[in-house]
């Protein structure tokens, strides 16, 4: 693997560098005391900045307005835009959309693509994904309560699902749902697009998470899906692969979601390093005067640095042999990455002590939602076990003296 990022690229991540410290960091404050819809307007203004300067969309495909970066070099847009948590939003690379844009680009109809796909893709509206359900493990992703039946020529959905990110002013979803209960336990389930003002799409409430609503794009909801009936045009990709389209989505999305925690990470880093330098603990020493500091600040840059390298490399391997020969390197960072960052957010909010409970910096806003990020795309130990059950499979058959 080449680590060497090109002139171009080097060249995009300054310029997304400097619009996150100058434009989008300052927006911080506003984050906390504000709704995301009050904020709109000035996100918006933000958006525009961007399209302007040719940076919009940096993964999505050049044919419908995107920059079409490749998964490495996405990684690296993505550590950079992660510093903030308005970063990806701005620049049109966000979660759901993102996911599902890679999704209806692969397996999307002609009448879909022109539909959902293009203004999606330039930011005039957004999507929610819906799979994950209330009373059933998202660990088993074959477990699965809710159901498309066929009638006619439509769909009738019914079922339960939450922590359905940014489904609030979202403009439809991409819905999970058992078609062919009768199938084998992986080709049970399709994707089926759903407008979110379909009669029967119900979005019961955004749920409370670390205490915080959240509204609009910042938001995750509890949909109730009560006889919602769509046509069967509506299809995304062949009956019964949802679970295969599915992983397709959650590949890379965990790519770009470890970068992204890097940045997190990076963000911390700086933070703890500058408080340790000027935080006085006596009139002629600073925090970083201590020897437990410095052992944070030692061991954070090597968990951080080993952590960006082993994404890049899954994602050098995902992007040239594909989703099935990185399968254990996605499990090892999906798992890995999500310590670090909470390691190193934690230890930066323990060197800024009070303060650093308090929301005059970000710190309380990381150590608060990016907590799930051992939850949410595969908790930890089922990852590990995945790992640690391939592994093993390959000791089966050699003699190791």
């Amino acid at each position: 693997m080449d680590f060497t990022v090109s002139d171009k690229m080097q060249t995009i991540i300054e310029m997304m560098d400097e619009f996150v410290e100058k434009e989008l960091i300052p927006m911080e404050p506003m984050f906390f005391t504000q709704s995301f819809r009050e904020m709109l307007p000035e996100l918006n203004e933000k958006r525009q900045m961007v399209r302007q300067m040719e940076l919009w969309a940096p993964q999505h495909p050049p044919e419908y307005g995107g920059m079409g970066l490749d998964l490495v070099e996405f990684g690296l847009v993505s550590e950079s835009l992660g510093r903030c948590p308005l970063g990806h939003y701005v620049f049109g690379c966000h979660a759901p959309d993102a996911g599902n844009i890679e999704i209806l680009h692969l397996y999307g109809t002609d009448e879909q693509k022109e539909k959902y796909l293009k203004p999606l893709v330039a930011g005039e509206i957004r999507s929610c994904f819906s799979m994950t359900e209330v009373d059933l493990p998202g660990s088993n992703p074959v477990m699965m309560d809710t159901t498309a039946v066929k009638d006619g020529d439509d769909y009738v959905i019914n079922g339960q699902k939450w922590y359905t990110t940014a489904a609030d002013r979202a403009k439809f979803a991409i819905v999970m749902a058992v078609t062919n209960p009768e199938a084998p336990p992986y080709l049970r389930a399709s994707m089926v697009i759903v407008p979110t003002d379909t009669p029967g799409f119900n979005l019961v409430r955004n749920i409370s998470v670390m205490g915080h609503e959240g509204d609009d794009w910042a938001s995750h909801a509890e949909i109730l899906y009560q006889s919602c009936r769509v046509p069967q045009k509506n299809l995304l990709g062949p009956e019964g692969h949802g679970f295969v389209i599915a992983q397709e989505r959650l590949g890379p999305g965990r790519i770009h979601h470890c970068m992204r925690w890097i940045g997190i990470c990076n963000r911390a880093f700086g933070l703890m390093c500058s408080r340790a330098l000027t935080r006085t603990i006596s009139p002629d020493k600073t925090l970083a005067s201590k020897q437990i500091i410095q052992s944070w600040i030692a061991e954070s840059a090597a968990d951080i640095q080993a952590a960006k390298l082993m994404v890049l490399h899954a994602a050098w391997k995902m992007q040239n042999l594909g989703l099935k020969e990185a399968r254990e390197e996605i499990s090892l960072i999906k798992f890995f990455v999500a310590g670090v960052l909470q390691k190193v957010v934690d230890r930066a909010l323990q060197v800024h002590g009070g303060l650093g409970m308090t929301d005059d910096t970000i710190l309380s806003h990381f150590y608060r939602f990016e907590r799930a990020a051992r939850i949410y795309d595969g908790v930890d130990e089922v990852h590990k076990i995945s790992v640690a059950r391939r592994i093993l499979r390959e000791y089966e058959a050699k003699a190791v003296q």
